[in-house]
């Protein structure tokens, strides 16, 4: 157990100028009429809503207006323990693509009363623009209205439809942020199917390792993708992807979408077809009957991480994603139909989800397709003055490169419209924050620097405009998710409690919430939770979910401090801290030296104690001598303690990361510490991995020294 000091009040950088002019302000106030509160702060509904979990969901279901039928006698039993996941707002049924495409004062069917307090207006109507598609280096403009995608979405589902796809049948789609996959994903769960989506630079290995476990009925497969300049040629992965699922028997055919003028010819691939053809299938057809599933019915399904082994299929279900769309975008976002969200992000990540889903509120998704940095690191930003967007999400290692190149976005661009700019996907340092409002966006602008991810399809800790922004942390927890930080150095299987404020432990959830997986595919003949969805999340502490971050909570201002992974947590000689504390300190003082770093612990068979080796890509032209090494030693001492500094420093070629960016840890300490590791498909370089073999025997490795 290790004590984070936060000694002082962190300082202040942004708070919303009228707070009583938000929908997180309204919706507490009417929980106060509804339930004879006096809420008045964030604190106070927060803490109301994780103790009387029943009553805040029911408010948060009743506030927003779905397209749905059925009733509920409760919305959940509370007495059930997150570990057994309880089931939610039973008998209720609804249709994602429904409630994305239509509003419910446009629909015929039956739904709830919206609260009084509730004005989230979906409008919707023919002639807006729903969906704005841009490829890399902003060009390829396209505008789609709301009358058109739900033309394009009813003749794909038509088409399903005819060719056999039905409730609970499995759909891939290998394939950019574009408008076809938004439709495919739409269409697939317009017939109650569930989908999954992957992005295009994954590897075969990859692809398989999601695909071949959930056994689809259809692969939907771009042609081609556009990436840092270059455009790609896909048909060696539809071919390696089609041969190694020659053994699933419920894949009746792969569906090849063009996705530049000129397509490429996929006629000699077996079993394939151009989407053109397929599409043929629902001409003249009338768009088929929304299927309504139940509340907890499965409908989309994604990857963990998966960084050594077979990543986990996580099965998200309808009822839940939407109210964690509702709570996150509406609630705490003031998402409404006037807004323009911009998400840079890969299919394959969970931000896809947070990219589309600010849709089904009549907001207006960009969707760009390609690299952040092609023709230049600004081309978001332009996008964003030239769209108009109001919520941006870019991501540390996006504002890094902002910062390094000394790029000033208030006075560059048009950001007149920007309203919040959300930051996930990995620690985001302070310096960062202070950055973000001394130099680079206006200041009226709310950094969102939320945690959460893909094993609940949405946030433990994010934004609200109740409170200040501090520099530092998630600014605090997720309305109706009791979060805690619990012992690190308990053994598996013991029954923690909350550590006190400022202390840092494992992240955990005590309380069931709606959005956790429904189950894990194939994980076992039995009900769920499985084997394998045990053994991730609930076998750590007892009755608890464990999410596997090391956190601390501010004990001032409540923000939720990432520190890394709880297995990549670092432990010389009995201190224990986390790897993000090292990597503040080489973002802070070595910008222009170091470009990316990766700090694991060591321990062999044979070692008494663990040693933190550091790794370092140096930037271009750049090489890594004894007298940066001496110089990494001593800001770390500087800035932390003597006690964290790395035993060793070493330069590398490159660091594994993921498809969608993140690097990754664990492999590298498990190679390091005498194991032998077999690469997931998800990471993007897993070749990467071999060199780091040599540090098994890390005395015999040459650290550069200083010239005497």
């Amino acid at each position: 157990m290790s004590t984070i000091h936060f000694d002082k009040m962190p300082r202040k950088l942004w708070e919303h100028p009228n707070r009583e002019n938000t929908i997180m302000w309204r919706f507490m106030k009417d929980a106060n009429r509804k339930y004879g509160l006096n809420l008045q702060s964030f604190t106070e509904l927060y803490k109301w809503s994780c103790n009387n979990r029943s009553d805040f969901y029911r408010h948060l279901w009743e506030y927003v207006p779905y397209i749905h039928e059925g009733t509920y006698t409760r919305v959940v039993d509370e007495a059930i323990p997150i570990t057994e996941l309880p089931r939610w707002f039973e008998g209720v049924r609804m249709n994602w693509a429904e409630n994305a495409l239509y509003s419910r004062d446009a629909s015929s069917s039956s739904s709830s009363s919206a609260s009084p307090g509730a004005l989230c207006k979906l409008h919707k109507e023919d002639d807006g623009i729903a969906f704005t598609e841009i490829r890399e280096g902003n060009t390829d403009i396209r505008h789609v209205s709301w009358g058109e995608l739900r033309r394009e979405v009813a003749l794909m589902a038509a088409a399903l439809k005819e060719h056999g796809l039905e409730r609970g049948d499995r759909v891939v789609v290998v394939g950019g942020h574009s408008l076809s996959t938004y439709v495919v994903f739409l269409a697939t769960m317009w017939l109650g199917a569930i989908v999954s989506c992957s992005s295009t630079d994954m590897g075969v290995g990859g692809l398989l390792q999601r695909s071949v476990q959930i056994n689809p009925k259809f692969v939907f497969f771009d042609d081609g993708a556009l990436y840092n300049g270059k455009t790609i040629d896909l048909r060696d992965k539809i071919k390696g992807m089609m041969e190694g699922m020659a053994g699933c028997d419920q894949l009746k055919s792969f569906v090849i979408i063009q996705r530049f003028a000129k397509p490429l010819d996929t006629s000699s691939i077996p079993k394939t077809q151009r989407l053109e053809t397929f599409l043929q299938a629902g001409v003249n057809k009338p768009p088929p009957a929304f299927v309504r599933v139940e509340f907890q019915e499965p409908g989309v399904i994604v990857f963990s991480s998966g960084t050594t082994g077979t990543p986990k299929a996580i099965v998200h279900a309808v009822g839940p994603m939407f109210l964690s769309c509702s709570k996150e975008n509406h609630v705490h976002r003031d998402i409404q139909h006037h807004d323009v969200g911009l998400q840079f992000t890969i299919t394959g990540w969970i931000m896809y989800l947070g990219s589309i889903s600010p849709m089904v509120y009549g907001a207006r998704c960009v969707a760009y397709d390609g690299s952040p940095l092609v023709p230049d690191s600004k081309v978001l930003l332009r996008i964003a003055a030239e769209q108009k967007v109001t919520i941006l999400g870019a991501g540390p290692r996006l504002m890094g490169e902002w910062m390094k190149e000394k790029i000033v976005p208030r006075e560059e661009f048009d950001l007149g419209r920007l309203r919040t700019v959300i930051s996930t996907g990995m620690v985001l340092p302070e310096r960062m924050f202070e950055w973000f409002y001394d130099q680079g966006f206006p200041a009226r602008v709310q950094l969102a620097n939320i945690t959460g991810g893909t094993d609940i399809a949405g946030a433990f800790a994010q934004e609200n405009p109740l409170d200040p922004v501090y520099v530092g942390g998630c600014q605090n927890g997720s309305l109706g998710v009791p979060i805690a930080a619990f012992d690190h150095d308990l053994p598996d299987g013991s029954t923690g409690t909350p550590l006190p404020p400022g202390q840092a432990g494992d992240l955990v959830a005590t309380a069931a919430f709606p959005n956790v997986p429904v189950f894990l595919w194939n994980d076992g003949p039995g009900p769920a939770p499985g084997p394998k969805y045990r053994a991730a999340y609930f076998e750590r502490f007892k009755g608890v979910w464990a999410q596997g971050d090391f956190c601390a909570i501010h004990p001032l201002t409540g923000a939720v401090h990432l520190l890394g992974r709880s297995d990549g947590v670092l432990n010389p000689s009995g201190v224990r801290f986390g790897s993000a504390d090292i990597y503040a300190v080489m973002e802070k003082c070595f910008p222009d030296e170091v470009a990316e770093s990766l700090c694991v612990g060591q321990r062999r068979s044979q070692d008494a104690d663990e040693r933190v080796v550091l790794f370092v890509v140096m930037r271009a032209g750049l090489r890594l001598d004894g007298g940066l090494v001496e110089r990494i030693k001593g800001a770390v001492a500087r800035e932390l303690t003597k006690r964290h500094v790395p035993k060793y420093v070493f330069e590398v070629p490159e660091i594994p990361v993921t498809v969608n960016g993140k690097k990754v840890e664990m492999p590298v300490k498990k190679i390091i510490s005498g194991e032998t590791v077999k690469p997931s498909g998800t990471l993007l370089n897993p070749q990467c991995l071999d060199h780091f073999y040599r540090y098994q025997k890390i005395e015999e490795v040459e650290e550069p020294r200083a010239k005497l």
